[in-house]
Formats: C-alpha cells, sequence, structure tokens
C-alpha cells in the first residue's frame, strides 16, 4: 500500500479518502456481505465493520483487512473522537450512471462503515466526511477458523477470524487420508476458498497464506466426521 505524507508529519504513513454509512444502528443491512462472512455477530467482527470502495476492495482481496480512521477537515467531526477501528467485510459498489455523489467508483477511496461506527467520529447530519486512514494489525481471539460448505463434490470453505495483516492471499486443504500432500484451493468469492476433491470421511488439515506472505498450517482443524454448514477452529492464529 502506498503512503502519503503531509507536510507536518502528523498523518506520516496514512492516506486520504472519504466516508459514510450504510444501514441503521442495528447493523442489520452489515449482515451477508461480499465478503462471505455472513453473521458478522457471530463471527466475531460485530459492528466495527466497513464495505470499501473498488479501490480499496481489490476483487475481494482486500476482505478481513483492518483499518484505522480518523475524521479530519469538516465540522461535523467530533470533537475529541480520535480514531476507530474497522475490518473489512463489504464491498461498496460503483455506480457508473450517475456523474455525483459516486463515491464508491474507481479511482475513489472510500469506506461505507457501519452506522455505529461513523457516529463514533463524526455527526449523522454530516452523511459523508473526509478521514485519514492506514491499514492496521488485525487482533483476533483463538484461532483461525474455516466454515465448510458446499456438497460431496465442491468444498467452499469460509476462512475468517484472521490475525495479523487480516486477508488471505492463499489457502490449501490436506485430507488425511487422501495421500495427495497439500491441495491448492482458489478463491470463489471474498473469503470463500474452494477444492473439487472429494475429502469426505477424512480429518482436514489447512496452509492458509496471509497477504504479508506469512503462512500458518493447522493440522487436522476438522475431523474425519465433520459435516457442511459447521466451523472449525483452528489452534494458532497470525497474532
Amino acid at each position: 500500500m502506498a503512503l502519503a505524507f503531509v507536510a507536518n508529519g502528523v498523518h506520516a504513513g496514512w492516506e486520504y479518502a472519504h466516508a459514510t454509512f450504510y444501514g441503521d444502528m442495528s447493523g442489520a443491512d452489515t449482515m451477508m456481505g461480499a465478503c462471505g462472512y455472513e453473521d458478522l455477530f457471530e463471527q466475531g467482527y460485530g459492528l466495527a465493520t466497513t464495505a470499501l470502495s473498488t479501490a480499496l476492495f481489490n476483487n475481494g482481496s482486500a476482505c478481513g483487512a483492518c483499518f484505522e480512521l480518523r475524521c479530519t477537515d469538516s465540522p461535523w467531526c467530533k470533537h475529541g473522537a480520535g480514531s476507530i477501528r474497522v475490518t473489512a467485510t463489504n464491498f461498496c459498489p460503483p455506480n457508473y450512471s450517475k456523474t455525483e455523489g459516486v463515491w464508491c467508483n474507481p479511482p475513489q477511496k472510500h469506506f461505507d462503515l457501519s452506522m455505529p461506527m461513523f457516529l463514533k467520529i463524526a455527526e449523522y447530519k454530516a452523511g459523508i466526511v473526509p478521514v485519514w486512514y492506514r491499514q492496521v494489525m488485525c487482533y483476533k481471539q483463538g484461532g483461525i477458523k474455516f466454515k465448510i460448505k458446499g456438497n460431496p463434490d465442491w468444498l467452499l470453505v469460509l476462512v475468517y477470524n484472521v490475525g495479523g495483516v487480516g486477508q488471505v492471499a492463499d489457502a490449501k486443504i490436506k485430507g488425511s487420508n487422501s495421500g495427495t500432500g497439500w491441495i491448492q484451493m482458489t478463491r470463489n468469492w471474498g473469503q470463500n476458498w474452494q477444492t473439487f476433491e472429494r475429502l469426505e470421511g477424512q480429518s482436514l488439515s489447512f496452509q492458509v497464506t496471509a497477504s504479508d506472505g506469512k503462512v500458518l498450517q493447522s493440522e487436522n482443524v476438522a475431523p474425519p466426521n465433520w459435516q457442511f454448514n459447521t466451523a472449525y477452529e483452528g489452534r494458532r492464529n497470525f497474532n
């Protein structure tokens, strides 16, 4: 990520963008987003989330990244609010039919926050405010989690609760009886990774590579009798 610097050095390492909000205080509209995290409360992300514009979303590879935002240069910034930290869980789609108010169109860098997070740094009546932002490390409790979906001929695995940089750049899977070693998975959408290998009746291990190149193996995360639509937690994380 390119770093932006200003003359006085106060925001060295930060970049300039804008922020809005969507949904209401319940956060219901932020669920089931483009990263595939489904119920954000159940999966530990809660309301501290944001949708990203095209320039930041990067076709889903930014899912799971954590950002620190600070309201700036607006009379609607809340005095003394400081900064907030949010996780990227959704996509703010572009609207090419309009020429004004298209904050999520390329090349704009934009954060569409949950309402509770927006109101921590700005007044409701603002609607949109300029912000300084930077990517920060994610700190998650417990190990990386893997939710297995799909069917016997197609495994779709949601990888979530990822610490460190938060972004998964590559995923592999291995069955205890397959004898094939690590099987390369491909990104289907968001942080859902797929394989067409049949791996039922075997314990499953996963190898996750983060966007900073760090690699973590979670051995025998799912038992031989694993079930579809069930999440399994590894013993380690990138924290």
